[in-house]
Order: structure tokens, then C-alpha cells, then sequence
């Protein structure tokens, strides 16, 4: 098992120091899924929530959730993001919707925190956009997918 890269000798936690590290391209994409009654994923789908359009604003809640993730997680070092996108894929026979984000940057850490923030964030502002219509929504499945970029190299998850 590798040391911990996030408490020092005397046990304190710090950032970790990565003044030295090369830069390199770095990306990382993180999905996650948000489940719900059929009515709430059929009102989503036709713009007929009250409060507006439901995926555009996720979809701005997340990319603002990757510029403010070193806020969110304290060790988390703040980045110049370059690029995200993400992405809904509605799934009407399990009434939810899949949330895709890629998160890409030229630096000296990678991204993968601010792709799964991202993902969570979009999750949670659907939630928060539907929650009158429907409170049993179900967040799941926030994971890491796939990164690449920096020493550790290239990652993808084997889903089953």
C-alpha cells in the first residue's frame, strides 16, 4: 500500500506540494444517474417543470460545480479548467437519466474530482428543480469512468 500523499510525517493533513510536477494534458470523465417516478421524468422531459428548464440548469450548476471544487474539498488544489461538457441521457423505461461530465485541463494535477463535483452537482440541482413534484428521487452510481494524463498514466473502470 502507497503512503498517504495527504498527512505528512507528524500526521497533520496539507495539500500535497506538486511545484515539481510536470504539466500534461489531464482528463477525467465521471457518470452518475438520478432515478424518479415516471410522471416527474416524463415533466422533465416536456419542459413542464415550474421552476424552468431542468437539464440546462443542471447542466450550468455542474460545469460552475468544476470551477468551485477546490472550495468544495479542502485538499483539492485549485485548477485552470480548459474545458467541460456535460451531458443527460434520459432512460425512459427506468424513468432516470444518466449524467455524464468530462473535465479537461494542461496542468500539474488531474481532474477527477472536479468531474465526479460535477456530476453531483448536476444531480443534486435536478433534484432540487423537481423536488415538489417528487421527493423520492434516488441519487446513485457516482463514480470515476475513466482518467487520463499525469505519472499515474491512463485509467478506465471495467463496468460489468
Amino acid at each position: 500500500m502507497s503512503r498517504l500523499t495527504h498527512i505528512d510525517t507528524d500526521g497533520h493533513v496539507r495539500m500535497v506540494d506538486v511545484t515539481e510536477k510536470n504539466s500534461s494534458a489531464r482528463q477525467a470523465l465521471a457518470k452518475g444517474r438520478i432515478a424518479m417516478n415516471p410522471e416527474t421524468f416524463t415533466l422533465i422531459r416536456e419542459g413542464g417543470i415550474a421552476k424552468g428548464n431542468v437539464l440546462e440548469t443542471a447542466r450550468i450548476a455542474g460545469v460552475m460545480a468544476t470551477k468551485k471544487t477546490a472550495d468544495l474539498i479542502p485538499m483539492c488544489h485549485p485548477l485552470a479548467i480548459s474545458h467541460v461538457q456535460i451531458d443527460f441521457f434520459p432512460i425512459p423505461e427506468s424513468s432516470s437519466i444518466d449524467i455524464e461530465c468530462s473535465v479537461r485541463l494542461v496542468g500539474q494535477t488531474g481532474v477527477e474530482m472536479e468531474a465526479l463535483t460535477a456530476v453531483s452537482i448536476a444531480a443534486l440541482t435536478i433534484y432540487d428543480m423537481c423536488k415538489a413534484t417528487d421527493r423520492e428521487m434516488v441519487i446513485s452510481e457516482i463514480r470515476l469512468m475513466e482518467k487520463s494524463g499525469g505519472k499515474s498514466g491512463t485509467y478506465r473502470r471495467k463496468e460489468p
